[in-house]
Formats: C-alpha cells, sequence, structure tokens
C-alpha cells in the first residue's frame, strides 16, 4: 500500500490490485495514527478532544474506519 496526502485527506493505493481509495482528513488522521503504532482507544481520545465531540461517538468513527480498511484489505489485522 502507498499513501499520499492530499489537501482533502489521504488517497492509498492498493499496488497489487490498482485499486485506490480516498480518505477524508478524519479517516487520513485515524489511518496514520495507526500506522505509527497508535492504539484506536488513543486515537479517539485525541478525535474527542481536537473535535469537541463524544468519546463514544470517537470510538465509533474509529471503529467504522478500521473496519472499512480492514475490508478493503487496506490493512491486516
Amino acid at each position: 500500500m502507498s499513501t499520499t496526502d492530499t489537501d482533502d485527506g489521504t488517497v492509498l493505493l492498493n499496488e497489487r490490485t490498482g485499486r485506490y481509495w480516498q480518505l477524508n482528513n478524519t479517516g487520513a488522521h485515524v489511518l496514520h495514527r495507526l500506522l505509527g503504532g497508535r492504539e484506536p482507544a488513543a486515537i479517539a481520545a485525541d478525535l474527542a478532544d481536537r473535535y469537541g465531540i463524544e468519546p463514544q461517538q470517537a470510538e465509533r468513527d474509529v471503529t467504522a474506519v478500521i473496519e472499512r480498511l480492514l475490508g478493503s484489505k487496506l490493512v491486516i489485522s
């Protein structure tokens, strides 16, 4: 997988299949933190603070990003 940051987020390319995905800024934030070794709970806490949202909503958002990345086989657990 290769990534390219844009003004609107990040574009991911699966080099094996040639398929690509675009993440918005929040999704890109989650991806970069995951790739940097941060735990999902810590990423969610950061999002809650950063955007002033409820921690439970941030946890759901992080989980949704992770599930989509796993479902598209861009990352493996």
